[in-house]
Protein backbone atom coordinates (compact mmCIF):
# COMPACT_ATOMS: atom_id res chain seq x y z
CA UNK A 1 0.00 0.00 0.00
CA UNK A 2 1.00 3.13 -0.81
CA UNK A 3 1.16 5.08 2.23
CA UNK A 4 2.03 8.38 1.07
CA UNK A 5 -1.40 8.64 -1.07
CA UNK A 6 -3.59 8.53 1.87
CA UNK A 7 -2.28 11.81 3.12
CA UNK A 8 -1.53 13.83 0.15
CA UNK A 9 -0.87 18.02 0.63
CA UNK A 10 -4.25 19.99 0.17
CA UNK A 11 -2.88 22.97 -1.20
CA UNK A 12 -5.86 26.00 -0.53
CA UNK A 13 -5.77 28.72 -3.89
CA UNK A 14 -7.38 31.91 -2.80
CA UNK A 15 -10.31 33.68 -4.20
CA UNK A 16 -10.68 36.64 -6.12
CA UNK A 17 -9.43 38.77 -2.76
CA UNK A 18 -5.57 36.72 -3.51
CA UNK A 19 -5.60 36.57 0.17
CA UNK A 20 -4.13 32.79 1.51
CA UNK A 21 -6.72 30.77 3.68
CA UNK A 22 -6.91 31.88 7.41
CA UNK A 23 -6.29 29.91 9.96
CA UNK A 24 -10.11 29.79 10.97
CA UNK A 25 -10.81 28.26 7.92
CA UNK A 26 -7.85 25.73 8.22
CA UNK A 27 -8.73 24.61 11.49
CA UNK A 28 -11.22 22.26 10.36
CA UNK A 29 -9.08 19.93 7.94
CA UNK A 30 -7.38 18.71 11.33
CA UNK A 31 -3.79 17.39 11.10
CA UNK A 32 -3.76 16.63 6.99
CA UNK A 33 -0.61 18.42 5.52
CA UNK A 34 -1.86 21.57 3.95
CA UNK A 35 -0.52 24.83 2.09
CA UNK A 36 -1.86 27.92 1.22
CA UNK A 37 -0.52 30.98 -0.76
CA UNK A 38 -0.93 34.66 -1.62
CA UNK A 39 -1.69 35.20 -5.36
CA UNK A 40 0.60 37.41 -7.06
CA UNK A 41 -0.60 40.98 -7.65
CA UNK A 42 -1.30 42.70 -11.21
CA UNK A 43 -1.83 39.85 -13.02
CA UNK A 44 -4.44 39.49 -15.70
CA UNK A 45 -4.31 36.09 -17.05
CA UNK A 46 -5.44 32.55 -15.37
CA UNK A 47 -2.40 30.44 -16.77
CA UNK A 48 -0.08 32.29 -15.10
CA UNK A 49 -1.92 32.45 -12.01
CA UNK A 50 -2.06 28.95 -12.74
CA UNK A 51 2.27 29.14 -13.31
CA UNK A 52 2.31 30.68 -9.91
CA UNK A 53 0.96 27.95 -7.93
CA UNK A 54 2.14 25.21 -10.41
CA UNK A 55 5.60 26.58 -9.01
CA UNK A 56 4.65 27.36 -5.48
CA UNK A 57 4.14 23.53 -4.81
CA UNK A 58 7.21 21.46 -7.33
CA UNK A 59 8.21 19.99 -4.23
CA UNK A 60 5.08 18.69 -3.84
CA UNK A 61 4.58 14.83 -5.62
CA UNK A 62 1.40 14.04 -3.73
CA UNK A 63 -1.38 17.12 -3.64
CA UNK A 64 -4.95 17.69 -4.08
CA UNK A 65 -5.97 21.33 -5.53
CA UNK A 66 -8.71 23.10 -3.21
CA UNK A 67 -9.90 26.28 -5.18
CA UNK A 68 -12.84 28.76 -4.26
CA UNK A 69 -13.98 30.90 -6.36
CA UNK A 70 -11.55 32.51 -8.76
CA UNK A 71 -8.79 30.08 -6.92
CA UNK A 72 -11.23 27.48 -8.29
CA UNK A 73 -10.29 29.06 -11.80
CA UNK A 74 -6.53 29.23 -10.98
CA UNK A 75 -6.76 25.73 -9.99
CA UNK A 76 -9.12 24.08 -13.04
CA UNK A 77 -6.42 25.73 -15.49
CA UNK A 78 -3.43 23.62 -13.38
CA UNK A 79 -5.75 20.46 -13.36
CA UNK A 80 -6.23 20.54 -17.07
CA UNK A 81 -2.29 20.20 -17.18
CA UNK A 82 -2.44 17.05 -16.37
CA UNK A 83 -0.11 17.93 -13.23
CA UNK A 84 2.24 14.36 -12.03
CA UNK A 85 1.15 14.54 -8.27
CA UNK A 86 -2.51 15.77 -8.44
CA UNK A 87 -4.96 13.33 -6.81
CA UNK A 88 -7.89 15.12 -6.46
CA UNK A 89 -9.88 18.46 -7.46
CA UNK A 90 -12.36 20.64 -5.45
CA UNK A 91 -14.00 23.42 -6.93
CA UNK A 92 -16.18 25.54 -4.96
CA UNK A 93 -17.92 28.63 -6.64
CA UNK A 94 -16.20 28.49 -9.57
CA UNK A 95 -16.32 28.56 -13.29
CA UNK A 96 -14.87 27.29 -16.93
CA UNK A 97 -15.23 30.53 -18.60
CA UNK A 98 -16.24 33.60 -17.04
CA UNK A 99 -19.90 33.15 -16.07
CA UNK A 100 -21.19 36.49 -16.74
CA UNK A 101 -22.64 36.38 -20.26
CA UNK A 102 -24.25 40.20 -20.36
CA UNK A 103 -22.88 42.40 -22.42
CA UNK A 104 -23.79 44.99 -20.88
CA UNK A 105 -22.61 43.12 -17.56
CA UNK A 106 -18.96 42.86 -18.82
CA UNK A 107 -18.68 46.41 -20.11
CA UNK A 108 -19.10 47.37 -16.82
CA UNK A 109 -16.78 44.83 -15.19
CA UNK A 110 -14.81 46.71 -17.86
CA UNK A 111 -15.33 50.27 -16.55
CA UNK A 112 -15.63 49.20 -12.76
CA UNK A 113 -11.91 47.50 -13.01
CA UNK A 114 -10.23 50.79 -13.94
CA UNK A 115 -11.49 52.39 -11.18
CA UNK A 116 -8.64 53.83 -8.86
CA UNK A 117 -8.47 56.09 -5.30
CA UNK A 118 -11.75 56.84 -3.17
CA UNK A 119 -13.74 55.74 -6.54
CA UNK A 120 -12.29 51.87 -6.16
CA UNK A 121 -13.31 52.24 -2.12
CA UNK A 122 -16.14 53.54 -2.06
CA UNK A 123 -18.04 52.48 -5.12
CA UNK A 124 -16.39 49.61 -6.79
CA UNK A 125 -15.74 47.14 -3.43
CA UNK A 126 -19.19 47.88 -2.42
CA UNK A 127 -20.84 46.58 -5.62
CA UNK A 128 -18.39 43.97 -5.63
CA UNK A 129 -19.53 43.05 -2.18
CA UNK A 130 -23.45 43.42 -2.81
CA UNK A 131 -23.20 41.15 -5.79
CA UNK A 132 -21.13 38.92 -3.35
CA UNK A 133 -23.70 38.37 -0.80
CA UNK A 134 -26.45 35.95 0.12
CA UNK A 135 -29.46 35.86 2.40
CA UNK A 136 -28.09 33.40 4.32
CA UNK A 137 -24.28 34.81 5.45
CA UNK A 138 -25.25 35.83 8.70
CA UNK A 139 -26.69 33.00 10.08
CA UNK A 140 -23.42 31.23 9.13
CA UNK A 141 -20.97 29.47 11.47
CA UNK A 142 -18.71 32.61 11.44
CA UNK A 143 -21.68 35.69 10.64
CA UNK A 144 -20.80 37.60 7.19
CA UNK A 145 -21.84 41.09 6.15
CA UNK A 146 -21.39 42.87 2.84
CA UNK A 147 -18.75 45.25 5.35
CA UNK A 148 -16.95 42.25 5.65
CA UNK A 149 -16.84 41.22 2.13
CA UNK A 150 -15.84 45.06 1.44
CA UNK A 151 -12.96 44.89 4.40
CA UNK A 152 -11.40 41.55 2.86
CA UNK A 153 -10.64 43.24 -0.32
CA UNK A 154 -9.73 46.56 1.52
CA UNK A 155 -7.05 44.84 3.52
CA UNK A 156 -5.85 42.73 0.63
CA UNK A 157 -6.37 43.88 -3.01
CA UNK A 158 -4.80 46.97 -4.63
CA UNK A 159 -7.19 48.56 -7.40
CA UNK A 160 -4.68 47.36 -10.00
CA UNK A 161 -4.70 43.86 -9.09
CA UNK A 162 -8.67 43.84 -9.12
CA UNK A 163 -8.77 45.48 -12.25
CA UNK A 164 -6.26 43.16 -13.46
CA UNK A 165 -8.15 40.02 -12.42
CA UNK A 166 -11.19 40.87 -13.94
CA UNK A 167 -9.29 40.79 -17.14
CA UNK A 168 -8.57 37.31 -16.46
CA UNK A 169 -11.72 36.94 -15.38
CA UNK A 170 -12.96 37.83 -19.00
CA UNK A 171 -11.04 35.97 -21.07
CA UNK A 172 -10.84 32.78 -19.03
CA UNK A 173 -11.77 30.04 -21.21
CA UNK A 174 -11.52 26.11 -19.91
CA UNK A 175 -14.80 24.89 -21.15
CA UNK A 176 -13.09 22.81 -24.08
CA UNK A 177 -10.24 21.30 -21.92
CA UNK A 178 -12.40 19.93 -18.96
CA UNK A 179 -11.94 16.80 -20.86
CA UNK A 180 -7.92 16.83 -19.85
CA UNK A 181 -9.23 16.62 -16.24
CA UNK A 182 -8.17 13.11 -14.79
CA UNK A 183 -9.20 12.76 -11.54
CA UNK A 184 -11.60 12.65 -9.34
CA UNK A 185 -13.10 16.20 -8.81
CA UNK A 186 -15.83 17.79 -6.16
CA UNK A 187 -17.91 20.67 -7.42
CA UNK A 188 -19.04 22.36 -3.85
CA UNK A 189 -21.48 24.58 -4.64
CA UNK A 190 -23.28 27.33 -2.42
CA UNK A 191 -27.46 27.21 -2.96
CA UNK A 192 -27.22 30.95 -3.67
CA UNK A 193 -25.09 32.74 -5.71
CA UNK A 194 -25.97 35.50 -7.79
CA UNK A 195 -22.50 36.21 -8.84
CA UNK A 196 -22.04 32.97 -10.28
CA UNK A 197 -25.29 31.69 -11.31
CA UNK A 198 -26.76 27.84 -11.75
CA UNK A 199 -24.54 26.93 -15.36
CA UNK A 200 -20.90 27.74 -14.48
CA UNK A 201 -21.45 24.61 -12.29
CA UNK A 202 -23.63 22.38 -14.97
CA UNK A 203 -20.92 23.37 -17.13
CA UNK A 204 -17.82 21.59 -15.44
CA UNK A 205 -20.50 18.93 -14.88
CA UNK A 206 -21.22 17.65 -17.75
CA UNK A 207 -17.34 18.32 -18.99
CA UNK A 208 -15.13 17.06 -16.50
CA UNK A 209 -14.91 12.64 -16.63
CA UNK A 210 -15.26 12.24 -12.75
CA UNK A 211 -16.99 15.00 -11.46
CA UNK A 212 -19.70 15.09 -8.68
CA UNK A 213 -21.61 17.88 -7.11
CA UNK A 214 -22.26 18.65 -3.30
CA UNK A 215 -24.22 21.64 -3.09
CA UNK A 216 -24.69 23.16 0.58
CA UNK A 217 -27.94 24.37 1.55
CA UNK A 218 -28.50 27.87 2.98
CA UNK A 219 -25.36 29.02 1.25
CA UNK A 220 -24.43 31.70 -0.27
CA UNK A 221 -20.83 32.50 -2.48
CA UNK A 222 -19.13 33.35 0.73
CA UNK A 223 -19.63 30.44 2.33
CA UNK A 224 -15.96 29.67 2.83
CA UNK A 225 -15.91 32.07 5.17
CA UNK A 226 -19.39 32.15 6.51
CA UNK A 227 -19.32 28.18 6.72
CA UNK A 228 -16.14 26.97 7.22
CA UNK A 229 -16.61 23.94 9.19
CA UNK A 230 -19.89 22.77 6.79
CA UNK A 231 -17.90 23.63 3.67
CA UNK A 232 -14.96 21.94 5.25
CA UNK A 233 -17.02 18.83 6.40
CA UNK A 234 -17.60 18.37 2.63
CA UNK A 235 -14.62 18.25 1.14
CA UNK A 236 -13.29 15.65 4.05
CA UNK A 237 -15.67 13.16 3.20
CA UNK A 238 -15.28 13.81 -0.91
CA UNK A 239 -11.45 12.96 0.32
CA UNK A 240 -12.23 10.39 2.44
CA UNK A 241 -13.93 8.70 0.05
CA UNK A 242 -11.37 9.18 -2.41
CA UNK A 243 -8.70 7.56 0.26
CA UNK A 244 -10.71 4.50 0.54
CA UNK A 245 -10.95 4.29 -3.66
CA UNK A 246 -7.06 4.11 -3.60
CA UNK A 247 -6.70 2.18 -0.78
CA UNK A 248 -8.88 -0.78 -2.36
CA UNK A 249 -6.78 -0.06 -5.59
CA UNK A 250 -3.69 -0.69 -3.95
CA UNK A 251 -4.18 -3.85 -2.00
Amino acid sequence: MNTSAKNPTLVFIPCFSGAPWSAEQLAPYGDAPRRTLRLPEGVDDIERYADHVENAIADLDDYVLVGDSFGANVALALATRRPQGLRALVLSGGFAANPVDSKPWKALMRVIGKARGPLYRQLTLRAHAHRLASPFDGEGEVPWTEARSRELFLDNTPATSFGARLRAVLTADHVHALGRVHVPTLLLTPSHDVLIGEDASKVMLAGIPDAREVVLPRTGHMFRFSHPVSYAAAVNDFLAGQAGTRQDADA
